[in-house]
């Protein structure tokens, strides 16, 4: 879910000027929430919140109208509550957004073979080769949208420009329900007034390191000598806030998907209903599946649990990150939420951690690193792990339970190709 609340909507007038794009990125617009009122059509126009009231449970999305309270993704349902008393809290229906999104992509198919999803509700396209059919980015912007609603009934907004980074950005300024289009003469302008915290990847750390040092704006960090980003940021970071500030991103739309994953699970001899012990747990067993994907060469786009009860019931729930990892305490804050939205208290027979939606791991090439001091720490770990055996460096939180008499020895589950 993006920060947007949607207060800042910029969009195009029909026919202007695409010069030098080929490039879209779509986004539906608060994807969750809007399934829930094409489903249900007395939800429209009230504030929303996908999720459970019981618990623990986290925001998974939320309404444009919940949003204006500041209601965000990851939240705690209960603080979102207290923020918008009003909203109407609405489970999720995970089979339900799957259905819809492969329908989503498939529009999305129809008009270049050329699509990059980046998650469950958005995908980059490079349409650059199909203007003899369908006429100019902008154009097959706009009928993309037309296309989209016609067949799911969901919105969509759309970002058309010479690079994914700026066709990234101008989505998400363009929602809900818009199309904007940044010719690639106007690049440097549309960036250099906005926020840096409006840039792909950048998170609030980043923007705070930035922002204490008087660069608030993309413009800003053009002015800003590259000796004084490379202080603030690392060198690596330095480097990609100076290309991508002046409208650099050299990379291209990857339609490669690799449908492996990465699991380790964890049966318990007794069951356990300790939160803070089966949280320590999905901790271990994420920093498990992390270690084989650095050890593998990849990263993980989404995050899944299993778990089974005393009574042997299964649940699953996964969610896709907004950057692929390899970084072990990432994948553990992503469980522990995704464990936290079930019921609490139920005694827990197996836990399980899986990476799924692999990819090559591309640290250098990625918009930002915020993981890359827990990459660095998460590494060294790796070579003592290597020299000492694995029970030899632990985090001093695991210490004491993780691998305690409660647990049988975990095992790891080889990488996994669904496809029949």
């Amino acid at each position: 879910m993006g920060r947007g609340d949607g207060s800042g909507r910029i969009v195009s007038p029909e026919g202007a000027d695409d010069t030098g794009t080929g490039i879209l990125h779509v986004d539906m617009d608060a994807f969750y929430a809007a399934v829930a009122v094409l489903d249900d059509p007395s939800l429209a126009g009230k504030p929303l919140i996908i999720g459970s009231p019981e618990g623990r449970s986290v925001v998974s999305s939320a309404s444009y109208e919940a949003r204006r309270f500041g209601v965000r993704s990851a939240m705690p349902v209960s603080q979102a509550l207290r923020l918008c008393p009003r909203a109407i809290v609405v489970a999720p229906r995970f089979e339900r957004y799957l259905e819809l999104s492969a329908r989503v992509m498939a529009v999305f198919e129809e008009f270049t073979p050329l699509v990059e999803p980046l998650s469950i509700d958005e995908a980059f396209l490079d349409v650059r080769g199909a203007r003899r059919l369908w006429g100019s980015p902008g154009q097959i912007g706009a009928a993309l949208r037309r296309r989209v609603l016609e067949r799911t009934g969901l919105t969509c907004s759309v970002g058309v420009a010479a690079t994914k980074h700026v066709a990234k950005m101008a989505s998400t300024r363009a929602k809900p329900d818009g199309l904007l289009i940044v010719p690639e003469a106007q690049t440097q302008a549309f960036l250099e007034p906005q926020s840096v915290r409006a840039m792909w990847g950048v998170g609030p750390k980043t923007a705070e390191a930035l922002e204490g040092r008087g660069i608030r704006t993309i413009g800003d960090i053009v002015r800003t000598p590259r000796e004084v980003l490379d202080r603030v940021v690392g060198r690596a970071g330095g480097e990609r806030l100076w290309h991508l500030a002046r409208g650099i991103d050299q990379r291209r739309v990857d339609t490669e998907r690799i449908e492996k994953s990465v699991g380790h699970e964890e049966t318990f001899s007794d069951d356990v209903a300790d939160p803070e012990f089966l949280g320590a747990e999905l901790l271990r067993l994420s920093d498990r599946v992390a270690r084989r994907l650095r050890r593998s060469g990849w990263e993980a786009a989404t995050v899944a649990i299993k778990v089974r009860y005393a009574d042997f019931s299964t649940l699953t729930r996964s969610r896709t990150l907004t950057e692929p990892t390899d970084v072990g305490q990432r994948i553990g804050d992503t469980a522990r939420e995704l464990f936290g939205s079930l019921e609490e208290g139920r005694p827990v027979r197996l836990l399980g951690v899986r990476g799924e939606n692999l990819r090559g791991a591309a640290h250098g090439m990625s918009l930002w690193d915020d993981d890359e001091e827990r990459r660095r720490l998460e590494g060294a770990l790796d070579d003592a792990t290597s020299r000492f055996g694995g029970n030899a460096v632990m985090r001093a939180s695991l210490v004491g339970r993780a691998g305690g008499p409660r647990s049988l020895p975990s095992h790891p589950k080889p990488p996994h190709d669904p496809r029949p």
